[in-house]
């Protein structure tokens, strides 16, 4: 529920997401029409977002809503986006629908900019998997947004080499410690994976699979997790490797990691689901090599994950049209045609169950692994997410600092995640902000 105590600390962290840095098909058949009775008049509504071919998916809802017609303006994404929004909703003239990432969305309920569509959404809830809900409510009743895309991790890996080394897929995080010891033992040169310091999302989504809990509300008061054990557990995991030497600590996505990947120096990615188009583009020599495995398990026999990425849309408060923009809204992200297109024309992974389902043919760049779909599909179900605070950004940098500090100095990861903790309950005080111990 957005609290008064939210709607206080509105300016401030506004102001803190503004200087802060940064996440085809053919056309398909009208799409059916409404079930609720149209506007007398016809209403005009503007939809921000970056996602690729939104303005095509738009096209066929216009086709069969005379009434409700939709404009799609293009964004950038990212944390420039989210700073766009809260400064278009503060001067009063936001656009009726925003494509918010899960991670901002907590930033924009603070700014009291979006709009609680609680009453509107509860018949779609079953749709979506608990962990994912979670993202678009914070833990409260109200709903702050509709699921469109996830990010749900799983272990991505290369096939042959795995067969090479001789190890077989981790099940457990210990099983992972010990393969990668043996690759680096049979070759020193090469190790089973990296830790980034630079991409917070993903160390998040670790910390979601191991059952983190960073932030919480109830009522007035947020609580701050962040050092939770789960969490150090985590870090401390990963840091092990590195201080071992038999895990890498070269960030992701740099011109380095891309020539591991290349030449066969690096074994696996714990990634998203997004993945596939980043290794095509990154390590096209290995087409057909990789496949995917659910994240291993801190315990044997679980089957849970974390999100790396994803985002909902999102009803401005401001908007003079909620209804109808509630409407435009629910019919993108259920509607099995609206599902279709994002699939073809946006290229997102749906957050709904239904359009996971309609997923079929495996990447081309998965071709080896004809049910890639099904095995992602099962793995998305395990994902668990929690709800993010309204100062993600200032967490995300505290995040770098404090990890590339103790890459630098060998010091205990948990150290730097205790760090990204004190730095997060400081600047939500600062804030105004009521902290429960």
């Amino acid at each position: 529920m957005r609290t008064n105590r939210l709607a206080v600390a509105a300016a401030t962290v506004l102001a803190a997401t503004l200087a802060a840095g940064c996440s085809g098909g053919s056309p398909a058949p009208a799409a059916p029409a409404a079930q609720s009775a149209a506007p007398a008049e016809q209403v005009k509504l503007t939809f921000w977002t970056w996602a690729p071919g939104m303005d095509k998916i738009a096209a066929v809802w216009n086709q069969a809503h005379p009434d409700i017609q939709v404009t799609v303006s293009k964004q950038a994404g990212g944390d420039d986006a989210a700073a766009k929004f809260l400064t278009a909703a503060k001067a009063g003239n936001p656009p009726d629908v925003v494509q918010a990432e899960y991670q901002h969305l907590p930033s924009f309920i603070a700014a009291d900019a979006v709009a609680d569509i609680s009453a509107e959404t509860a018949s779609i809830k079953g749709e979506f998997g608990e962990g994912v809900w979670t993202l678009v409510t914070l833990g409260t009743d109200a709903v702050y947004g509709i699921p469109q895309d996830s990010g749900p991790m799983m272990l991505y890996y290369r096939t042959d080499l795995f067969k090479k080394y001789g190890i077989e897929v981790p099940r457990t995080w210990d099983d992972y410690a010990k393969a990668a010891r043996t690759v680096h033992e049979k070759d020193p040169k090469v190790h089973l994976g990296t830790f980034s310091s630079k991409d917070p999302g993903s160390f998040t989504g670790l910390a979601q699979q191991a059952g983190a809990q960073w932030w919480s509300i109830d009522g007035e008061a947020w609580k701050v997790g962040i050092a939770d054990d789960a969490t150090k557990k985590v870090a401390d995991y990963w840091g092990g490797l590195v201080k071992e030497g038999v895990i890498d600590d070269q960030p992701y996505f740099t011109p380095e990691w891309n020539k591991a990947l290349n030449d066969g120096k690096l074994l696996t990615w714990p990634s998203a689901i997004w993945a596939p188009g980043v290794l095509s583009s990154n390590s096209p020599k290995a087409k057909g090599r990789w496949a995917i495995a659910p994240l291993p398990q801190w315990n044997e026999g679980e089957n849970y994950s974390g999100f790396w990425g994803g985002s909902s849309t999102a009803i401005a408060a401001g908007s003079k049209h909620k209804a109808a923009a509630t409407q435009f809204s629910t019919w993108l992200n259920t509607d099995p045609q609206a599902l279709d297109l994002l699939i073809k024309e946006a290229f997102v992974y749906p957050a709904s169950i239904k359009g996971q389902a309609q997923l079929t043919t495996a990447p081309e760049y998965f071709a080896g692994q004809p049910d890639f779909w099904q095995q992602a599909s099962a793995i998305a179900a395990g994902a668990r997410g929690f709800a993010f605070g309204p100062n993600v950004s200032v967490t995300y940098n505290a995040f770098k600092d404090a990890f590339d500090k103790a890459l630098q100095n060998g010091t205990p990861f948990s150290a730097a995640v205790q760090s990204m903790h004190d730095t997060t309950v400081a600047d939500m005080r600062k804030s105004g902000f009521t902290l429960i111990p």
